[in-house]
């Protein structure tokens, strides 16, 4: 392990949580994917664990683009609304197969993007040969069979099943999950894995992938996941949206 310096401490210092509300980080966290062409249509949910029983998300008609802080919704483990005005996306019910077995997630994105989606046309699993990549480097699961529209305890039990005891699964014929203790992570996530599925969509394209090696694969995922790291790149995010798309607030 490489020995981090001095100058680590100052930057961790530097690169503390927001204290934005959830419903103001679940409205950023939707318009950053948006704008990040995650969401075509009203495919895709993102949740966010409040308790035991209830989870805040996003309402279905407002769609990832159109999502502001007095819109996202609390629901309850029957997905009835016990907080906001509006219908939850019905395909968040896989969410809650995740949460059930997951006790550690806090947070889950699920989004069709167009190269983790024509990744999962191909029937091959997510490449970690990139530094960038590294957050996935044995954290991926694999679901090589479509179940159908998530919205039944089926794809729900496939889903949690496939993604084990990761932060992401790949999702065949589908899109993708990331999951996080925090709604920062789980973005964060969310965000790299489009990513990745871009690099390694062109890379193939040009030859065969290099693979890079375990030790420093583990080293890259191991610091790439530090908290410090996670949320200042949300902060970055987060700071962007507000300057932008100044109705996010309201």
């Amino acid at each position: 392990q490489k020995s981090e310096g001095p100058m680590i401490s100052d930057v961790d210092m530097d690169l503390a949580p927001s204290n934005l509300s959830v419903q103001l980080k679940l409205a950023i966290a939707c318009r950053k994917l948006a704008r990040d062409g995650h969401c075509a249509t009203l495919a895709g949910q993102i949740t966010v664990r409040h308790d035991q029983e209830t989870y805040w998300t996003a309402p279905l008609k407002e769609g990832f683009a159109n999502v502001t802080q007095s819109t996202v919704i609390r629901v309850n483990n029957k997905m009835d609304v016990v907080e906001g005005n509006a219908i939850p996306n019905p395909g968040m019910q896989f969410h809650l197969w995740v949460y059930k077995s997951r006790p550690d997630v806090k947070a889950i994105v699920h989004t069709h993007p167009p190269f983790a989606s024509a990744l999962s046309m191909t029937g091959k699993a997510l490449a970690v040969a990139h530094m960038d990549a590294s957050v996935f480097y044995e954290d991926c699961g694999h679901l090589q069979v479509w179940p159908g529209v998530p919205i039944a305890d089926e794809e729900g039990r496939l889903i949690s099943e496939a993604l084990e005891d990761k932060r992401a699964v790949l999702l065949d014929n589908h899109g993708f999950l990331t999951v996080g203790a925090t709604l920062e992570e789980a973005v964060y996530l969310a965000v790299l894995f489009e990513n990745a599925a871009q690099m390694q969509m062109i890379a193939e394209a040009t030859g065969a992938l290099k693979p890079i090696q375990s030790g420093p694969a583990q080293d890259a995922h191991d610091f790439l996941l530090r908290a410090p790291v996670i949320n200042g790149t949300f902060n970055s995010w987060a700071h962007e949206i507000l300057r932008v798309c100044p109705d996010v607030t309201t």
